[in-house]
């Protein structure tokens, strides 16, 4: 007997920072949620699975589009049609949720009520699910303290919405310990709320599948579903991860040290990109390129990093004949001079250096810095400037980061270039 377990669906999430950039496929991407789910119907259906466990988050907050219920209550008809029974728990997203509670559904779909944890039991296919939906976006309480005792001689799979004892990245909602899951004497444990893949553990199996599609650039690889393999009298057999994404965010990074022309780089660059697509195989790549390392190009590449996305995506285009599309450019990358001695230097060059490389080394700092000195010159700037995705938009560590590290390189590249290096 087979089985899938997926979470974290979050159907018609809009893909974040589409809209900033020429060239992007933004039509394709806005369908990628809606694609990945139908993938993962598609699989089930192929692999004529016994069940589907989907362990919250199906929608993505509240969403006014009912066509969003609608596009999922037909997924799951064709999983009825199939003669494959769905397991569903409510997240926090889907709390907030109009179309939870309006989107009728077969009745061959089991939704796990949020008063209190409950058991569904099919003896014709040697199984017992036990599950609890969120009845709010923030629960704060142990919802698997009060999961039931597992039923002998069947399957037993508990279905919960979690961050187990914290995730990075996520809120801590329904806490617990995987010494509590444990202790329930379940055969799988079928997680969701953190959209990062992981086995948490295999004995019993305790599992975060990850989203279904990968919805920005922190969210990167390949997203999917767990086909698992289980007997009632064994347990489970095998866990294997299958990718039903249709689009996929990815990091590269090039170091420019051995690079010595920009022909040099933009070959770099495709040969990466081909390497990347190879692994995606016929998805569209949403590529967030970084470039580091200490070399010769350093000072081209921050004098001219205005244009260098744009001719980096044409890079890009060309390589990957059209599917792949470049999201962002980071600039690591570090003058070829000897850095330790300038730090050392007695005269505001020196004191400069040193204030920069103290502020990279205390984000506390930096991020009081910002707190006060820049917001107060950010409320000076237009409001078209200012949040968001515009060029003040220095709300997050990272941003920051990226913003020092820019000054940084601009002050090595103008020494360079007066020093003739």
């Amino acid at each position: 007997m087979r089985f899938i377990h997926c979470a974290d669906i979050h159907l018609d999430s809009p893909l974040r920072g589409l809209e900033l950039y020429d060239g992007a496929p933004a039509e394709a991407m806005r369908s990628a949620t809606r694609r990945a789910f139908a993938n993962i119907v598609d699989l089930a259906v192929e692999h004529a699975v016994a069940f589907v466990v989907i362990a919250g988050d199906v929608f993505d907050g509240d969403w006014p589009d009912f066509n969003t219920g609608l596009f999922f209550a037909a997924q799951l008809r064709r999983l009825a049609e199939a003669d494959i029974r769905v397991f569903l728990i409510y997240g926090n997203h889907d709390a907030l949720s109009k179309l939870t509670k309006s989107v009728p559904l077969p009745k061959t779909v089991n939704v796990f009520p949020a008063s209190h944890p409950t058991t569904v039991v099919d003896e014709r296919l040697g199984i017992a699910i036990h599950g609890q939906s969120f009845a709010t976006e923030a629960v704060t309480a142990d919802l698997a303290a009060g999961y039931p005792p597992p039923r002998g001689g069947l399957l037993n799979v508990g279905v919960l919405h979690t961050a187990l004892a914290g995730r990075v990245g996520h809120q801590p909602y329904a806490p617990t310990t995987v010494d509590r899951l444990n202790g329930k004497g379940y055969d799988y444990w079928a997680l969701g709320h953190v959209h990062t893949r992981e086995i948490v553990q295999q004995l019993p199996w305790i599992v975060f599948p990850g989203n279904t599609q990968g919805r920005h650039a922190r969210e990167t690889g390949p997203k999917g579903c767990m086909l698992v393999d289980a007997e009632p009298a064994f347990g489970i057999r095998a866990v294997e991860f299958v990718a039903t994404d249709v689009a996929r965010w990815q990091h590269l990074s090039i170091d420019i040290a051995d690079l010595a022309t920009e022909d040099e780089l933009h070959a770099a660059v495709q040969s990466a990109v081909r390497a990347a697509q190879a692994v995606a195989e016929d998805r569209i790549l949403a590529l967030r390129l970084t470039l580091g390392g200490r070399g010769p190009l350093h000072g081209r590449l921050v004098a001219g990093r205005e244009s260098l996305r744009a001719q980096l995506a044409a890079s890009v285009g060309e390589a990957s004949a059209g599917l792949a599309w470049l999201e962002k450019v980071r600039l690591k990358v570090s003058a070829p001079l000897d850095l330790a001695r300038l730090a050392r230097r007695d005269d505001p060059i020196g004191l400069l250096i040193r204030s920069l490389d103290a502020l990279a080394a205390d984000p506390d700092a930096l991020q009081s810095l910002a707190d006060g000195v820049l917001a107060d010159l950010g409320q000076k700037l237009p409001a078209e400037l200012r949040g968001g995705h515009g060029v003040w938009a220095l709300d997050s560590r990272e941003a920051l980061s990226d913003a020092l590290a820019s000054a940084r390189e601009r002050l090595l590249a103008a020494i360079s270039a007066e020093d003739g290096a």
